[in-house]
């Protein structure tokens, strides 16, 4: 296909990349994905897509692994998704949180401008950027992250915007607030609750031990969020855009819907506060104002709050089911 336009993804392992490589596939793009070489793949996400796409091997700490892959791809489009996403694991692992979650985003951009300056840049920035910033959070809304996680990501959202401004790229960021989907890692407190519940549910275990109860957040469906992604180098000139749903939940309610869904009343009966899961400096509450999205994209989440929880919980019950729990 002579005019095929091409997408470069790395992180295309995780969530959003699985979901963003679906997305593309069916917009005719051809899409790469990188990935770190290791003694273990962890392609699960992407198993159903192995043929329709084409894996590449880099690191994000590697800076001539990126420019020797851009240099022959030459993407169209490239989304910058890979991170070290887990914020409670950037505490104890700040030093490589800031490698690839911030430094990570500088190596791609300056490798972009290198071989590729008239490719189009996404950068993942995050909602725990705003960290203790009152919510609802704009795009106008100051900054102040409460994690290493957070600081790494704002370093990625400035130097984005300093390319921008600096040399002339086409560079977008997604402030994304939490999206959440049954393909989220297990270590997130939605998938986890999920899947507590279910094993509940299916008896194989009495208890779900939990942290904070009453952080609030944004939560929304990935699948949902990856089309705000692609609409944003879509546009005449480049911008940063907050993509959410302007909800916010406590875990308390994720935790009450999660046991609705699997038809379990007594949910309190179950659920254990560990201290151990706790973060050193929380964040209480994030709220997405979508304002700008809603008008200069014309996107909006489809996916509601009880409907994402549904989909997760009933997600885990089939495959702890599947496995012959």
């Amino acid at each position: 296909m002579p005019n095929q336009k091409k997408a470069f993804i790395t992180g295309i392992t995780g969530q959003d990349g699985s979901y963003l490589a679906e997305f593309l596939l069916a917009k005719d793009y051809k899409v790469y994905g990188m990935t770190r070489r290791s003694s273990t793949d962890n392609l699960e996400r992407i198993e159903h897509l192995r043929d329709k796409i084409e894996i590449v091997h880099g690191d994000l700490i590697d800076q001539s692994s990126i420019t020797s892959i851009l240099k022959e791809i030459q993407p169209d489009e490239i989304y910058n998704l890979a991170a070290q996403s887990f914020v409670k694991s950037s505490w104890s692992e700040p030093l490589a949180t800031g490698e690839f979650t911030g430094l990570g985003v500088l190596r791609v951009l300056e490798a972009m401008r290198q071989v590729c300056p008239k490719a189009k840049f996404y950068q993942a920035s995050s909602s725990e950027m705003f960290g203790s910033a009152p919510a609802p959070q704009s795009e106008k809304t100051p900054f102040h992250p409460r994690s290493p996680y957070a600081v790494s990501k704002v370093f990625g959202h400035y130097i984005t915007v300093n390319y921008r401004e600096s040399y002339g790229l086409f560079a977008c960021s997604g402030i994304l607030f939490n999206h959440e989907s049954p393909r989220r890692g297990m270590e997130f407190v939605t998938r986890k609750i999920a899947n507590g519940v279910a094993k509940i549910k299916l008896g194989l275990t009495d208890e779900l031990s939990l942290g904070n109860l009453d952080a609030k957040r944004d939560w929304g469906f990935a699948g949902d969020y990856v089309k705000a992604m692609w609409l944003m180098l879509q546009q005449k000139n480049p911008d940063d855009y907050v993509i959410g749903t302007n909800e916010s939940h406590t875990v308390r309610e994720f935790a009450e819907e999660s046991f609705c869904a699997a038809g379990i009343k007594d949910w309190q009966k179950y659920v254990k506060i560990d201290s151990k899961f706790m973060r050193p400096a929380e964040v209480m509450e994030l709220r997405a104002d979508i304002t700008k999205a809603k008008n200069k994209l014309n996107w909006k989440p489809e996916i509601k709050f009880k409907e994402l929880v549904k989909m997760m919980v009933e997600a885990e019950i089939t495959r702890l089911s599947s496995k012959g729990y």
